[in-house]
């Protein structure tokens, strides 16, 4: 079933190999057929992950970095476009001789030799494929086709065949269902995939009736049925499955050279997690707050950074589109830090900007990533400069004062995917600012995705008005880091650092408004409970 877990389940036995001294690598085949997710709605596929070689990816592959803390590339994401693409370019070459191109055996040996680059590219010990969508959907057959055809390609003992399924809930007989999972499994017998571990989701606890009856209906032993019930965290996805046997036996199937498992800095984190009890209020503006797994990353940062400072993150979700009706306000007056992440188009723009401007006025932590940071910027530009015009030539093409502007190798672009500024580039960091407190470098790489830039006509006046630049490119044109001196903590990014946050390391960004929001919270305590004395001593 789609968005059973997969990727959750996938990225997790990576860490659980990686725990026993293997090297890992991860890919995620989507049966769709656009090229990438670039031009997909955040609705209707969450968000776009950026590889540091610039793949616009699917957001499973940020799970997979955050699991095994390895940095993935442009040929861990497959999908179908990008496959008949290629299939259809060699065709038009005459790479075929004027044969007849084919599912079998031209599409399922691209789709094979994609899956082989992971190997060749990285040299892992293990490949991970994750297979997305539903069993039994049609645009997935050439995919569940060329994954049988690999078990004979690389040999019987090199391949191991796992399968993620849903235990459903009859609420009137409280009891769980495997009659889905016995047909899913059939549906892949019939296409000659014989399931060696099955991984159960449920919602509800697991007898070891239920398993064995799976493992006697689908053929597998009933220490390869591992019930994967929802948790509050994922990051126990891990543990749950090494405690249940997973690891040893995967390590047994594929006869695997390997030491005993190290997990105990993990489960030192897990449990960190769920004993922190100091609530700590951040809002994320956005527009595609209803979809939450559209600012995935940004909420994963977040949370990292907060059990670093031993904080129970509490995320207010503030649609920009409210604040432009001038609703929901009054939640960003009362939360312990702002983030506005990144998006694209002109809805909810002005929201965003009046985000900023009540972080500013309010002294609230504030960090804007990329299109956080341009509207952090239009807010500046038009309340403290007084260019009341100020905006984007995203939004307002014509505008008087277009603080933020088209790059220049953009102008003339027509086609929207992947033609932006993708992937990891370096940042030059002023000393003596927030940003290099946090970073404790002079220079770091961050992944970017974005069109639009500072325009440099502005520096000046930036600068002479109380902002600082504190982060940019090597050669000085681009402007990657912006703060506000006069500010506890007001700076925005062009570049996305929620990409390289790690559960076990923060990224240093986050890190840092963490910090200024529980001093900004506890500072805000102390005048209330000042003000409060006051009053009763009037009394």
């Amino acid at each position: 079933v789609s968005s059973v877990g997969k990727g959750v389940t996938a990225a997790a036995i990576g860490r659980i190999l990686k725990a026993r001294g293997i090297t890992v690598s991860i890919q995620k085949l989507d049966p769709y057929l656009n090229v990438d997710p670039g031009t997909m709605s955040p609705y209707q596929h969450g968000e776009v992950f950026v590889t540091a070689d610039g793949a616009e990816t699917d957001l499973d592959l940020g799970h997979y970095e955050r699991f095994i803390d390895e940095n993935l590339d442009r040929t861990c994401n497959v999908t179908t476009g990008q496959i008949y693409a290629e299939v259809i370019s060699k065709e038009r070459r005459g790479d075929y001789l004027g044969g007849t191109i084919q599912v079998i055996p031209h599409i399922t040996n691209e789709i094979k030799r994609r899956i082989g680059l992971v190997g060749q590219k990285n040299n892992p010990e293990v490949v991970i494929v994750e297979v997305g969508g539903t069993v039994g959907d049609i645009e997935g057959q050439p995919f569940f086709e060329a994954v049988r055809q690999l078990r004979t390609d690389v040999g019987r003992d090199q391949t191991l065949y796992v399968h993620v399924t849903f235990l459903p809930h009859i609420g009137a007989t409280n009891e769980l269902k495997t009659k889905p999972t016995q047909h899913s499994v059939r549906e892949l017998r019939g296409i000659g995939i014989q399931p060696q571990v099955i991984i159960a989701r449920t919602d509800y606890p697991v007898s070891s009736d239920i398993i064995d009856k799976i493992a006697l209906f689908c053929d597998v032993e009933s220490r390869a049925v591992i019930p994967l019930e929802t948790t509050d965290n994922i990051y126990s996805v891990p543990l749950v499955l090494e405690d249940a046997g997973l690891g040893d036996y995967i390590v047994e199937q594929l006869n695997l050279t390997a030491q005993p498992p190290h997990l105990d800095d993990w489960r030192d984190l897990v449990a960190r997690m769920r004993q922190v009890r100091d609530p700590l209020r951040i809002a994320i503006v956005g527009k595609y707050v209803e979809l939450r797994d559209a600012y995935m990353s940004v909420k994963e940062a977040l949370t990292h950074a907060a059990v670093f400072h031993n904080c129970k993150l509490e995320i207010e979700w503030v649609y920009s589109g409210d604040l432009e009706k001038n609703r929901n306000m009054d939640v960003l007056e009362q939360v312990d830090g702002i983030v506005v992440p990144g998006g694209f188009g002109y809805r909810g723009i002005e929201g965003k900007i009046m985000a900023a401007e009540i972080a500013r006025v309010h002294q609230i932590p504030y960090l804007g990533l990329c299109l956080g940071m341009q509207v952090m910027c239009i807010e500046f530009a038009r309340n403290v400069l007084g260019l009341e015009d100020a905006n984007s030539t995203e939004f307002d093409a014509s505008c008087e004062h277009p603080v933020i502007d088209l790059m220049p190798d953009q102008h003339g672009v027509a086609n929207l995917g992947g033609t932006m500024r993708l992937g990891l580039y370096p940042c030059v960091l002023k000393p003596d600012t927030r940003a290099a407190q946090a970073y404790q470098t002079s220079l770091v790489n961050e992944r970017h995705r974005h069109r639009f830039e500072f325009n440099n006509r502005y520096r000046e006046a930036f600068e002479g008005g109380g902002a600082c630049f504190s982060g940019l490119s090597p050669d000085g044109r681009l402007v990657e880091i912006m703060e506000l001196k006069e500010h506890p903590f007001m700076l925005g990014s062009q570049f996305h650092p929620e990409f390289l946050s790690r559960p076990n390391r923060p990224h240093p960004l986050f890190k840092q408004l963490i910090q200024a929001a529980i001093a900004y919270r506890d500072r805000r305590t102390s005048d209330e409970t000042r003000e409060h004395a006051g009053v009763e001593d009037a009394r």
